[in-house]
């Protein structure tokens, strides 16, 4: 049987490319149904501000008309002005267990950054580091938590017989509330009766004035992330982006501000896990009964996921950072929570491996983004 690689360009293939996990991982415990809308707005050139700079193409895969895989093949110009270099990406890759069919895959995403001029192409990446990113390679007996990816294990196989070679790893520890290191959270509260007299205090984000946070956010974000591995700063248009795709399932008990005499100078970011909820939402249809079940679940779930933390370097070392996990390691126990994934942690951050160790954190999940050379 033959292989076809065609783009997407209807509606109908949108649909069909967004759609097509839901049958792959249809008998597998542990799939997570991405949100339909929230899917279909990352791809939409119209509603996602990364096409303003930026531009990607879709593929679906099909063997005797039958859809066997996807993949997206992605130019970001943003990235490559801020890194110097010039690479594409591969991403939203899924495929059946089919060698030929992740190769005509692959080579449809090669060929794209080889005609946009690109030196490699790494991956995956949906569409950038903002978004969700990595592949599985470890930790496959638990669903993924909320924003985070999940493949079969078979995937690893398939990209690294391709020809793709690790480029970095990236960490997932489970922290859970019973055997959080209590020791290391007393500590944490010492440390801070000590900053607040430095006039540093710590409080909860202020959901009623949304927007003003998130502008305040914005800076601390792009500066704290600004020397990590594969980060690009977000266009505003692009961070606000992310804030709304965020603001349903954001909880303020567990979203934290630092600031000195009301200066914000970090942030620490816990979202409830909906992944909970939404592995029982069909197809990650919202509408018209899914969205009740995300909005009354959402104080029910047993996890949080730490998912964004950034301090002003000039703050750095001072114990922000422990502050912070103590304060969500705190609230999960207070909410009867189960405990926390702090996500993803680069496996060159040990400032933060060290931070999730302190507190009895265990690595249980390893994602990992590849790289390959365009041959010429």
């Amino acid at each position: 049987m033959s292989i076809e690689i065609r783009k997407v360009e209807t509606d109908k293939e949108k649909k069909q490319f967004i759609d097509f996990p839901h049958d792959l991982y249809k008998t597998d415990p542990n799939y997570v149904p991405e949100i339909y809308l929230a899917v279909s707005e990352l791809i939409s050139e119209k509603k996602n501000p990364f096409f303003k700079h930026s531009k990607a193409s879709l593929y679906l895969a099909y063997k005797d008309d039958k859809i066997v895989g996807r993949v997206a093949a992605i130019i970001n110009n943003n990235y490559n002005k801020f890194h110097t270099c010039n690479v594409g990406f591969f991403g939203l890759f899924d495929v059946i267990d089919d060698q030929e069919v992740a190769n005509s895959l692959l080579d449809a995403a090669m060929a794209y950054g080889k005609a946009n001029g690109v030196d490699r192409v790494l991956g995956p990446t949906n569409f950038t580091t903002n978004d969700t990113a990595g592949l599985l390679v470890e930790g496959f007996d638990s669903p993924p938590v909320v924003q985070m990816t999940y493949n079969y294990a078979y995937y690893q196989r398939l990209i690294e017989h391709y020809g793709f070679t690790k480029d970095m790893d990236m960490y997932a520890f489970w922290i859970p509330t019973k055997t959080a290191n209590e020791k290391s959270l007393l500590l944490s509260e010492r440390l801070k009766e000590r900053l607040n007299s430095r006039g540093i205090t710590f409080r909860n984000l202020n959901m009623k004035k949304f927007k003003t946070e998130v502008d305040k956010v914005r800076n601390i974000y792009r500066a704290a992330w600004e020397k990590n591995w594969g980060f690009v700063p977000p266009t505003d248009e692009e961070f606000d982006f992310l804030a709304e795709g965020l603001k349903m399932i954001l909880d303020e008990r567990y979203a934290y501000i630092a600031e000195e005499n009301g200066e914000m100078i970090g942030f620490a970011v816990g979202l409830p896990d909906v992944n909970e909820i939404m592995i029982n939402v069909k197809k990650g249809r919202l509408f018209p009964f899914g969205i009740f079940k995300l909005l009354f679940g959402k104080k029910k779930v047993k996890k949080v996921r730490i998912v964004l933390l950034g301090v002003k370097e000039e703050y750095r070392k001072i114990g922000i950072e422990a502050i912070f996990y103590a304060n969500l390691i705190r609230a999960a126990q207070n909410n009867n929570l189960l405990g926390g994934e702090a996500s993803w942690i680069l496996e060159s951050n040990q400032m933060m491996v060290q931070g999730a160790e302190n507190l009895n954190g265990k690595k249980y999940k390893t994602y990992r983004i590849y790289t390959k050379n365009v041959a010429g």
